[in-house]
């Protein structure tokens, strides 16, 4: 009577197989992941600067004032600034310049 079933050579090479697969995706998703709070702290810090310019012309105020995040928050959703996805926090700096992230520093806006 022959017996059914995977040989230990077959099983190996299926979990080798399983491996080299892991080896080849594991980096995407970590690059994915970096490349995707990238994009989300570059896009908070134009909802800011889209916010700082709005109570700039709403309170018509000079290009070297810096408001306050309560003058600014009043013009995001939710009245709340974004939170910084890796941890870090957002300055929103004078009207005239472009708002910064403690973690990246200026991102292109």
């Amino acid at each position: 009577m022959k017996r059914g079933g995977f040989t230990l050579v077959e099983i190996m090479i299926v979990v080798a197989i399983i491996g080299l697969l892991a080896a080849i995706a594991i980096p995407n998703f970590i690059r994915a992941r970096t490349t995707t709070l990238a994009n989300k702290c570059v896009n908070n810090l134009r909802l800011i600067q889209a916010a700082k310019d709005q109570y700039a012309i709403e309170n018509v105020v000079d290009d070297a004032v810096e408001p306050s995040s309560a003058n600014v928050q009043v013009y995001l959703k939710n009245d709340t600034i974004p939170v910084e996805p890796t941890g870090g926090s957002y300055t929103i700096g004078a009207i005239n310049t472009n708002c910064t992230c403690s973690v990246g520093g200026a991102h292109a806006l």
